[in-house]
């Protein structure tokens, strides 16, 4: 992700010279060293990004890049939008004589202002010219190889071609096994079975998962049929809460784990259920009894369907030896079936006569594994020369044996191929915790806030996020799509947990999701300080407290609360006097009553989401928010009316107000 840093950064420079903005004595000189170090370290990043997979230090020093190159934006956005402010706030009065002295004022005082803020900036820019200077020294030390930097762009395709994981082949006699299993008289007892897929990431356990839940003889052999994605940790509130959920459509706002397990008992009395617990790693057996038990009231033939990459978590989880289904890698022709799926997907019988050699070797490179060959060949479906093919053969990424996984390299090709700023959008991802479903059109309004999708002369940043986000679903990055009975467009979708992990590998630094349940601050404590984006999720109702050493985090861009804290309105004040750099405030449903009027002081703010809240009133000073592309105060009842002065936020594209107290 550092290159398109790199690339934003090198652009607002080169605006400022451009533009011949005036500088303080030697500013204008700084400005040219920092646009010749960055242009001289922009030629090598291709192939530091690619020896950092092996190479620590080479990663360390891509991580120092990053911090400098984000602290350099903040110092230029900080720039940039005082100087637009005040030209704005001279605009606002006509010029009429009358006024001509008010005028007059007014531009004075800003000029004040803005020498007195260029020279700050002066002082960050030099500052940061020094630290840039020793990236350069220690870039020398690592004798990186230049290339041409090369702009690229994909072609784009309606999602309404996405090849869902439901469609594809290579574990028909699997499904047929654990049909029988479920269906087989043995599971028509009185004991609830539980029947456990395992194996190792990336092998197909979900997908063999999906296609038993969704077969017909499934589900018309059950009344009711469940699916929860677990994930770690392992929560009872939080899976009876998605069982009911999935029950009922809605869960009731409880934390105490019996009066959860009564409604769950309620639920599935006299009926014949299937419970899905996928992606499950809990090894403490104890954990589960209790849900377990709960569960004992359903009809004979009821059943579980367990996935782990773990055996001791199946036995855990109460399979029995033969009740245990030990997934195995897709045979070549099985893994060339699969890859061949997506690759030559749309290419013409002479397209697919010309690559078929090399693609099956290829396909050899996934070791059987179907998300490499899905990722592989989703990668390839528009590239329709050889060459590109062969290149993808080639690459030296295959010859990374300390990966954690075999499908590093796959995901890295794919990763690789993918144009800078489509680079940046999917590594926030990263900032979602584990099978977090996420929503196309809210995402791409994060990703408006962090400034990864620029408008052009042709197209809105809104058109640009939906391509983008299109394309990475057509490269298998995103799964479990909701789809628009419409037009057939994805509005919902999740990441697959070994691209889950992936993301946070290149964004580990970067991005963090943190889950709330009892020890927020051992856990916050472990990340990094120069982290910028972050979620912190609660599963408890009120009862646990927004971590006290969030406002630590002093460089974050993105703060996304979910669930409701105790104690945010005590909070709220000090998390906005610290966190200057904040570019999204997401805090729905967090029983906010009051917005502290300094929030008007961070000057980087695009996105402030306060939805579901108990506020009355939002201060004047958030008209001071220059920059602010989005904001959302839906639902907020006991609101009585917006800012007088919200006009001067000319830059919003996204004002929602549904349902609120007017």
């Amino acid at each position: 992700m550092a290159d398109a840093l790199v690339s934003v950064v090198l652009e607002q420079l080169s605006s400022i010279i451009i533009q011949e903005v005036r500088l303080v004595v030697g500013v204008k000189n700084e400005v040219k060293k920092l646009t010749s170090n960055f242009q001289a370290i922009q030629a090598v990043l291709a192939n530091a990004e690619e020896r950092q997979l092996k190479d620590q230090l080479v990663k360390h020093w891509l991580d120092q890049l990053k911090d400098v190159s984000y602290d350099l934006d903040d110092v230029l956005d900080e720039w940039g939008t005082a100087i637009a402010k005040s030209q704005s706030k001279v605009n606002e009065h006509p010029r009429k004589n009358t006024r001509k002295v008010c005028s007059f004022m007014i531009f004075s005082c800003f000029r004040f202002r803005e020498v007195r803020l260029r020279h700050d900036i002066a002082l960050k820019i030099k500052e940061l010219n020094e630290r840039i200077d020793g990236i350069v020294v220690e870039k020398n030390k690592f004798d990186f190889k230049s290339s041409k930097v090369e702009i690229k762009q994909l072609e784009h395709r309606k999602t309404t071609s996405v090849i869902d994981v439901e469609e594809v082949k290579g574990r028909e006699m699997d499904k047929v096994r654990v049909m029988k299993m479920l269906l087989s008289e043995r599971s028509q007892g009185p004991a609830l079975r539980t029947i456990s897929l395992v194996g190792m990431g990336g092998i197909g356990k979900t997908t063999l998962a999906k296609l038993v839940y969704n077969d017909h003889d499934v589900t018309t052999h059950f009344d009711k049929t469940i699916w929860v994605c677990v994930s770690d940790p392992f929560n009872e509130i939080t899976i009876a809460k998605a069982i009911l959920e999935d029950l009922m459509g809605s869960a009731p706002n409880l934390n105490e784990l019996q009066t959860l397990l009564k409604h769950v008992q309620e639920s599935i009395r006299g009926k014949k259920f299937l419970l899905v617990l996928d992606d499950v790693w809990n090894e403490d057996s104890t954990k589960w009894e209790q849900l377990k038990d709960s569960l004992k009231c359903g009809l004979p033939g009821s059943g579980i369907l367990v996935t782990t990459r773990k055996k001791n978590v199946a036995s855990s989880m109460g399979s029995s030896p033969i009740d245990i289904l030990e997934l195995g890698i897709l045979s070549t022709e099985e893994c060339w079936s699969l890859f061949s799926q997506f690759a030559c997907f749309e290419k013409t019988s002479r397209e697919y006569d010309n690559l078929e050699d090399i693609g099956r070797q290829i396909a050899a490179k996934c070791k059987g594994l179907p998300l490499a060959a899905k990722t592989l060949g989703s990668l390839l479906r528009f590239k329709r020369s050889r060459a590109e093919w062969e290149s993808v053969l080639n690459s030296h990424v295959w010859e990374i044996e300390e990966a954690e996984s075999k499908i590093l390299a796959p995901l890295w090709l794919s990763y690789d191929d993918l144009p800078s700023d489509m680079r940046r959008c999917f590594s926030y991802c990263a900032v979602f915790p584990k099978d977090f479903r996420f929503r196309r059109d809210a995402l791409i309004k994060l990703w408006m806030a962090q400034g990864f999708l620029r408008k052009t002369q042709n197209k809105e940043m809104e058109v640009m996020g939906r391509e983008c986000f299109e394309a990475l679903a057509t490269r298998s990055f995103f799964q479990d799509f909701e789809k628009d009975e419409g037009d057939g467009s994805i509005y919902e979708c999740k990441m697959h947990d070994m691209v889950h992990d992936f993301v946070q590998s290149l964004t580990k630094n970067e991005c963090f999701s943190v889950d709330i349940d009892g020890a927020g601050e051992s856990k916050i404590d472990s990340f990094s300080r120069d982290a910028r984006h972050s979620m912190v999720v609660f599963r408890n109702y009120k009862t646990d407290p927004l971590p006290a050493t969030i406002h630590t985090f002093k460089k974050l861009r993105s703060l996304i609360v979910d669930g409701r804290p105790s104690s945010m309105n005590a909070a709220l004040p000090k998390l906005i006097a610290n966190l200057s750099c904040l570019r999204t405030l997401k805090l729905s449903r967090c029983g906010i009553e009051e917005v502290p009027s300094n929030i008007g002081k961070l000057i980087h703010l695009r996105h402030v989401d306060l939805s579901w809240n108990e506020i009355r009133e939002l201060p004047e000073e958030m008209c001071e928010l220059y920059n602010m592309l989005t904001l959302n105060v839906s639902y907020c009842r006991k609101l009585e009316r917006l800012p007088d002065n919200i006009g001067r936020l000319v830059k919003l594209r996204h004002l929602s107000v549904a349902n609120y107290g007017l």
